[in-house]
């Protein structure tokens, strides 16, 4: 792989991790719920669903997943259902009349089960990250235009990986910030509510467009 190809290569995936997801969703509400040192947790979560999802890329099975239309369909069926329970469970998540903020509401609707631990920031950082099956398809299609075939496939696919994750990570970091700093906003009874409605809609929202968008 040439200087120039991963120069195109990082700026690309600089672009696409930026683009708001379920992960940055994620992240964002996390962080104003937690702060930036427990959101580690859930940005652990992410990365490792992402990176093993470029593995299995790498493994032949996203041109698996596109050659069986129908397994692909019924695991972005899953998928998509997982979001929009998460976004349902943060529409419906009850505000105290303290205005305790968000952060308690928004732990019922992203973790309910398993409360504040790292263990379950980190299973629900993965289980969004993992929803999309499209994510594989897309590592399938983006890494082996960056691929020299002529050379050695295993360092220059450890090159592209480690770059993939320094940008996800980077980006994991400024969104996780910007919760925290709406955190304090999240005090006020009214803010708490909005902020549960906005999140939750957009995690419904993701979910359908996963559940129509075609192959």
């Amino acid at each position: 792989m040439s200087l120039h190809t991963w120069w195109l290569f990082l700026a690309t995936v600089f672009v696409v991790c930026a683009i708001p997801g379920p992960n940055m969703l994620l992240i964002m509400s996390h962080g104003a719920q937690y702060g930036m040192r427990r959101t580690s947790a859930t940005m652990g979560g992410c990365l490792s669903a992402l990176v093993l999802m470029l593995a299995v890329s790498a493994a032949g099975l996203g041109v698996f997943l596109q050659a069986w239309p129908t397994m692909f369909n019924v695991l972005r069926f899953i998928g998509a259902a997982y979001l929009v329970y998460l976004g349902v469970k943060a529409w419906r998540s009850p505000v105290s009349e303290s205005g305790a903020g968000a952060s308690e509401a928004m732990a019922e609707a992203l973790a309910p089960r398993a409360g504040r631990s790292p263990g379950a920031l980190f299973r629900n950082g993965f289980l969004v990250a993992s929803s999309n099956p499209k994510a594989i398809l897309f590592a399938a299609a983006l890494l082996p235009q960056f691929i020299d075939a002529s050379r050695p496939t295993l360092p220059q696919f450890g090159v592209l990986v480690a770059t993939f994750a320094v940008c996800e990570v980077s980006w994991y970091l400024v969104y996780a910030g910007f919760g925290t700093r709406i955190g304090a906003t999240l005090k006020s009874q009214r803010v708490a509510k909005a902020f549960n409605r906005v999140t939750g809609s957009v995690f419904v929202g993701f979910g359908a467009m996963m559940a129509l968008i075609r192959q």
